[in-house]
């Protein structure tokens, strides 16, 4: 992905997971890099991710498989539909899914507080997102009856057969990539923010983890200012992305408050942005990353020279996204002592002169409530 020249450079840290995986946990070199990764989720809201685990090649056939079934017919992608599970499995396509911002007081006030050349492209018109989505699960069967099976409902595979035999060891090959990358982030940054190594991973282990691709059609919505997502916050804890092939993902930087084109560097790596779960346990220490999908001079500069190179090939954006979500029966509470370190940050920063708008309150709840409210603002959820 490349970035437009008015563009801020991906100034984000690079946090590598294999120190914490192949050195001593107790070791200086571990402790360092685990509050590096603390820092960077508290400063930015996002950082990039190494781990040599990860394979440029499982990436791409994922990509491949993804192309050739978001460019199917429109009738054979809706048999993969289920708005009564709140398309929370399967497929759900264009226009459906709409940006909370546009309608969200404390999200407007968020872009009233950045600089104009800073802002998103304008969502005021609250159309819906023109881009289509597929969940796959990658989940742990809980040893206990969840209070949200619809939120944890079974998989569908599509039928047609050039895509059938390849749909699930792809999705699952990647997707475990992902996820163990980003659990291994998840104790990283529990570590640097002084609990023990697993908080976060326990209370995510039997969560509704999402494979989430993302596909935009470049043939119909290819226009430099399109917007393919509105600008947002990801509802889940953590949201992990691979490279996609065609630039046009931007997101912000809670310090700056600067919009950043995002540019993961080739091989063994991953962009984490942090998501409302995590926000609500930190109580604000970190905040939801907003980012936001569009068409800029790059995007169109790479479909040109797709359509040159790979004439054959769908004119399909893909983003390869996985969401890392907390269990759905999971008690959402600040944890304390996390919490007073939200409240001194939040205090600083006014003194420096930063208004980071009305506190926010995080009342207690259980996950699945909170997924099921956020839901309901980006129309997903009835």
């Amino acid at each position: 992905m490349a970035v437009d020249a008015q563009e801020n450079s991906m100034d984000l840290p690079i946090i590598d997971l294999d120190i914490f995986r192949n050195k001593p946990r107790e070791s200086p070199e571990v402790q360092s890099e685990c509050l590096r990764a603390a820092k960077a989720l508290i400063s930015f809201g996002a950082l990039v991710l190494h781990d040599s685990r990860v394979s440029e090649q499982d990436n791409d056939n994922f990509l491949d498989l993804l192309e050739d079934y978001f460019a199917q017919p429109e009738e054979e992608l809706k048999k993969d539909e289920r708005p009564e599970l709140s398309y929370q499995i399967g497929v759900t396509l264009e226009n459906t899914e709409k940006p909370k911002c546009a309608v969200d007081e404390p999200c407007l006030h968020v872009i009233e507080r950045l600089a104009p050349s800073e802002r998103p492209l304008d969502i005021s018109a609250h159309s819906p997102d023109p881009k289509c989505r597929f969940f796959w699960r990658m989940v742990e069967r809980p040893p206990y009856e969840t209070q949200f099976p619809g939120l944890n409902a079974a998989n569908i595979v599509p039928d047609a057969p050039h895509i059938k035999e390849r749909w699930t060891p792809t999705m699952n090959q990647w997707g475990t990539s992902m996820k163990n990358a980003v659990e291994g982030l998840t104790e990283m940054a529990a570590v640097g923010l002084g609990l023990p190594a697993e908080t976060f991973k326990d209370a995510g282990r039997y969560g509704p983890h999402l494979l989430a691709p993302t596909a935009s059609d470049l043939n119909k919505y290819g226009e430099k200012d399109t917007i393919l997502a509105g600008f947002h916050t990801d509802l889940n804890f953590l949201t992990i992305h691979g490279r996609s092939r065609y630039p046009g993902l931007h997101i912000w930087a809670r310090n700056t408050g600067k919009r950043i084109g995002v540019k993961i560097p080739k091989g063994n790596y991953l962009l984490v942005q942090a998501g409302k779960q995590l926000e609500h346990m930190t109580g604000g220490l970190i905040k939801a990353g907003f980012h936001e999908v569009v068409v800029n001079e790059k995007t169109v500069e790479v479909i040109n020279a797709r359509k040159e190179q790979f004439p054959d090939r769908p004119l399909v954006r893909i983003s390869s996204t996985f969401f890392w979500h907390l269990s759905s029966d999971y008690d959402l509470v600040p944890i304390p002592h996390v919490a007073d370190q939200a409240k001194a940050l939040r205090a600083e920063q006014f003194n420096l002169g930063k208004d980071e708008g009305e506190e926010v309150e995080y009342p207690p709840m259980k996950v699945g409530e909170q997924v099921q409210s956020e839901l309901k603002h980006i129309a997903l959820m009835a």
